[in-house]
């Protein structure tokens, strides 16, 4: 099943959530801008990836139209494993982290893909797990930066059924006030997106004790400081999780030694795509840790995480940022019901995006490279 054409194209979605947002990772945030990945073969099969991310995804698609693209082409597309060990080798001089790992990631979703249609066998099947139907999501609210708005949101939130939350807030106020909010039985997490020192994430950690919280998620820096987040985990007295950050599996297995997790969250379209998370949650359930696969992004990885959920973390909540997307090429695929997610069940991923909302939202051409 030969590779025999590789495309590539950006779309820029407007979504609401509720409120002005604040600078968050350097952005402030209105738009949901997505890499897409398409992959051709020689048998009529197309498989659809997606790479990370955000304001980051035009670097991405470079090294998907300038390095990856020539090296794929012609390519057996069923040699998920053999493609993912060379090109690994390949482009590791560009890094083990960053743009290189995202378009990889891309790249071995749309593999995955195309396996499950040749197979005619949704993806979490393929894997071997039981029919989901749908799972409990988890409402993952951006940066608000104020009591009264973080307030108003997690009601928001509570009030279309989700039975979990979680913050991106830095500050005791803010998430005191959506623990007011929810009151004392919704689960209620903090992802503090790496702010503090050991010291600090454990004073931070003491000060948040009321409020109950399920985990404290990235809250030191570096992110890849297992010791020190394994000396937060022993004496904040909440739940360490972490994970999007990984450069890799060897960095899991690092922090799985380290005592550093007690939630594990791999990011399917930063880590090196389904092959990655597979590998990765092997380990951690070897290790005795939690798996909650992390998804901020609505594009193929977000159906990638829906099949990998279903798969390696059944009974964890899905992540699903709390906005409202102008539109979405996969439409009601993205859409939470009553706090619950669809897990798709046709062949592949289930279902490839439509072609109008890709053109509507699109920003720039299509680049197209083929043997």
């Amino acid at each position: 099943m030969k590779i025999v054409a590789i495309e590539t194209s950006l779309t820029r979605i407007p979504f609401d959530m509720g409120a002005k947002p604040v600078s968050f990772g350097g952005v402030g945030w209105q738009s949901m801008n997505s890499l897409w990945l398409r992959v051709v073969t020689d048998t009529g099969i197309e498989g659809w990836g997606e790479g990370f991310g955000h304001a980051c995804v035009a670097t991405t698609r470079t090294v998907l139209d300038t390095q990856l693209a020539p090296l794929v082409l012609g390519q057996d597309a069923r040699d998920i494993a053999g493609l993912r060990a060379r090109l690994s080798r390949t482009l590791h001089l560009f890094g083990r982290n960053g743009p290189h790992v995202y378009a990889l990631s891309a790249l071995d979703i749309a593999l995955w893909d195309i396996a499950g249609k040749a197979a005619g066998l949704p993806l979490w099947r393929l894997w071997g797990a039981t029919p989901p139907g749908k799972l409990r999501a988890y409402a993952s609210l951006l940066r608000y930066g104020a009591p009264d708005l973080v307030a108003t949101a997690a009601a928001r939130a509570a009030a279309r059924g989700y039975a979990d939350l979680k913050l991106h807030e830095i500050e005791v106020p803010m998430v005191r006030a959506a623990r007011e909010a929810l009151g004392a039985g919704p689960r209620l997490m903090v992802d503090t997106n790496c702010p503090w020192t050991v010291a600090e994430a454990t004073a931070m950690a003491r000060a948040l004790a009321p409020c109950d919280l399920a985990w404290l998620e990235e809250p030191i820096w570096p992110p890849e400081d297992f010791s020190g987040l394994a000396r937060v985990r022993a004496a904040g007295g909440i739940p360490i999780a972490a994970g999007e950050n990984a450069g890799g599996t060897m960095d899991f297995r690092a922090a799985f030694a380290a005592g550093a997790l007690d939630v594990a969250q791999p990011s399917v379209i930063k880590i090196g795509g389904p092959s990655a998370m597979l590998e990765i949650a092997a380990l951690a359930r070897a290790a005795g840790v939690r798996l909650v696969p992390h998804n901020a992004y609505f594009g193929a990885g977000y159906l990638a995480s829906l099949h990998l959920n279903a798969t390696v973390a059944p009974g964890e909540p899905f992540e699903r940022l709390f906005i409202d997307l102008e539109a979405s090429p996969y439409h009601d695929l993205v859409t939470a019901t009553d706090g619950y997610v669809m897990v798709p069940d046709g062949p592949g991923l289930g279902r490839d995006p439509d072609p109008q909302v890709l053109a509507r939202y699109r920003v720039g051409d299509v680049a197209q490279h083929r043997v």
